[in-house]
């Protein structure tokens, strides 16, 4: 017979392999761990009186378990079963909670806790379940360019090391993308680490791109469970390059065509609203049907008023689509007659034409010697104050540096004329005479005096001014005397006399001398007349006195008598 107390073990060893009493009320239980974190599982039993130990095991996928962790409620020692995998990464506390550090994808399975008695085996599992938070996504494998009207990869949406895996989702200036047969095709693939059990998911995107897809953003994202429940990542934005056929062709001038003269250089630019952009166009020059083909420029040199006209551009590989502009050469011509040089007589008529072509119209400006004219000059008749130096200027004021000028120096030349004048001094005793004379070049003056006679001044010459000056001599003649100008220049030399004579002096002289004696003579008359004036007016001032004296005691025959004097003095 077998003893009790191996009667007893053989009983409970059967229970703790074939145990199934749950206690009333318990439930599954989850707990959700996040990736290398520390799971942490109570045992949700609430602890008999007489409980012998407790123990924790998990069950492998054929059910069979596997013992990890068993503590003693008598002794308080804990001891871990010899499992590899959680190999210094159990802690079983007093109250029967297990946890396992640094949580790994194959921690995901079924923990049971027992708490054992001498005759019963109570048991709470509780469902482990393991997250790892994928990479954040990342558009990888970009294409360098997208082009329209052609369905092309555009990347590879990448994110690594997930679990459980996730989904991705494509996203169009950040609206989602669904796929549309031949415009948007999304592959999804996703593989599994065998060692780390962590999954890597792809999303491939091809896509028909078209001109509105310029400067949008295109992203993605990774959908994924963590232990608080679903949660998304974004990508970065990523932008391409749009590849669209030219549609429009245009042409520039350079530089602009309304200030284009002749000389310049014109530079014509042809552009394509493609991208990338047409690098080579035909050109097509006036009158000319065939095009030159060159880079998206071609340059004229020193260009002449017959390049006037239209010119064109057009695609190499498709003429129709062509671009054209019309160019004016500007041009200025001048032409004054006469010009130079230019010498004539006083009196002499010269008709003065500057005639202008321009492209169109354009301004002219005389002046003479810096000095602006109203008018064009125009001589009938020369004088010598037409002499100068002229300019005819034009220009074009649309186009900068386009003016002309010519200039005509104008001499007038003339023979030497003479006029003398004769002015007298008041005192009579100097004679001014003057020789005027005009003529160009300046004519020299010189004097000669015939008959004797002083000169109190030598010659005194004015300023020489529009082809005219004058020479003056101051003398007193003392007998008559001829005074002569001589007036010389390269063209002639002229003479004129001056007959002054020496008896208007004398004349004078006696006539002032005739005047003071009669001045004289006056003045004495004039005194003696005064003399016996004042002796008559002292007599009578006498005899009024002494009758006044005798009756100086009658005031009123006093004053009748104050009033006869006063009447007699009037």
């Amino acid at each position: 017979m077998e003893s009790k107390g191996a009667s007893s073990c053989r009983l409970l060893f059967c229970l703790l392999i074939s145990a199934t009493v749950f206690r009333p009320g318990l439930g599954w239980y989850t707990v959700n761990s996040a990736y290398g974190d520390t799971i942490i599982m109570p045992c949700r039993l609430d602890v008999p009186q007489n409980l012998m130990f407790g123990k924790w095991k998990y069950e492998k996928p054929d059910g069979s378990p596997v013992f990890i962790a068993f503590r003693s409620s008598t002794k308080k020692s804990v001891q871990y079963d010899d499992v590899p995998e959680y190999k210094d990464r159990l802690s079983l506390s007093e109250n029967y909670t297990l946890s396992i550090s640094n949580a790994r994808i194959s921690d995901e399975k079924r923990f049971v806790c027992m708490l054992v008695t001498e005759d019963n085996v109570f048991e709470a599992p509780t469902i482990v379940k393991v997250f790892k938070q994928p990479s954040k996504p990342e558009i990888v494998s970009k294409a360098l360019f997208l082009e329209t009207e052609q369905l092309k990869k555009l990347g590879d949406c990448i994110s690594e090391d997930s679990y459980p895996d996730g989904n991705i989702t494509w996203y169009r200036n950040g609206k989602v993308l669904h796929p549309l047969e031949g415009a948007v095709v999304i592959i999804f693939k996703k593989e599994m680490d065998p060692v780390t059990q962590l999954y890597t998911m792809t999303s491939t995107l091809e896509y028909k791109t078209t001109k509105a897809d310029i400067q949008m953003p295109f992203t993605c994202s990774v959908t994924y469970y963590g232990p608080s429940g679903q949660k998304t990542i974004h990508s970065e934005r990523a932008v391409f390059d749009i590849y669209y056929p030219t549609e429009q062709v245009t042409i520039q001038v350079l530089p602009p065509k309304n200030a284009i003269k002749e000389g310049d250089n014109i530079t014509l630019k042809c552009l394509g609203n493609g991208n990338p952009p047409p690098e080579e166009f035909l050109f097509y020059l006036p009158g000319q049907p065939e095009g030159i083909r060159s880079s998206n420029t071609y340059t004229l040199t020193d260009v002449r008023r017959n390049a006037t006209g239209d010119y064109k551009c057009s695609l190499i590989d498709k003429k129709s689509m062509i671009a054209s502009t019309a160019i004016t050469v500007h041009y200025l011509d001048l032409s004054l007659n006469p010009s130079g040089e230019v010498t004539r007589q006083i009196g002499d008529a010269l008709p003065v034409s500057c005639t202008i072509s321009a492209s169109r119209n354009a301004t002219v400006v005389w002046m003479k010697d810096n000095i602006r004219l109203r008018s064009s000059p125009s001589f009938s008749s020369l004088h010598y104050q037409d002499a100068g130096n002229y300019v005819c200027e034009t220009a074009l004021q649309e186009v900068e540096g386009l003016k002309k000028r010519e200039s005509l120096t104008l001499i007038v030349e003339g023979k030497p004329q003479i006029k003398m004048t004769k002015k007298t001094d008041p005192s009579g005793l100097s004679k001014t005479i003057i020789c005027h004379v005009e003529g160009f070049p300046k004519p020299a003056i010189q004097w000669t005096i015939t008959g004797s006679g002083s000169v109190i001044n030598q010659t005194e010459e004015s300023p020489y001014i529009n082809g005219r000056y004058y020479s003056k001599i101051i003398i007193s003649p003392e007998e008559n005397v001829t005074l002569t100008c001589t007036a010389e220049n390269q063209l002639e030399r002229t003479v004129n006399s001056l007959n002054v004579s020496a008896n208007e002096n004398r004349e004078k002289v006696n006539d002032q001398a005739k005047l003071i004696v009669g001045i004289v003579v006056g003045l004495l008359l004039a005194a003696l007349v005064a003399g016996v004036v004042y002796w008559l007016y002292m007599k009578k001032s006498k005899a009024a006195s002494k009758h006044v004296n005798k009756d100086l005691g009658n005031m009123e025959e006093n004053k009748k008598l104050e009033e006869n004097n006063h009447k007699t003095e009037a």
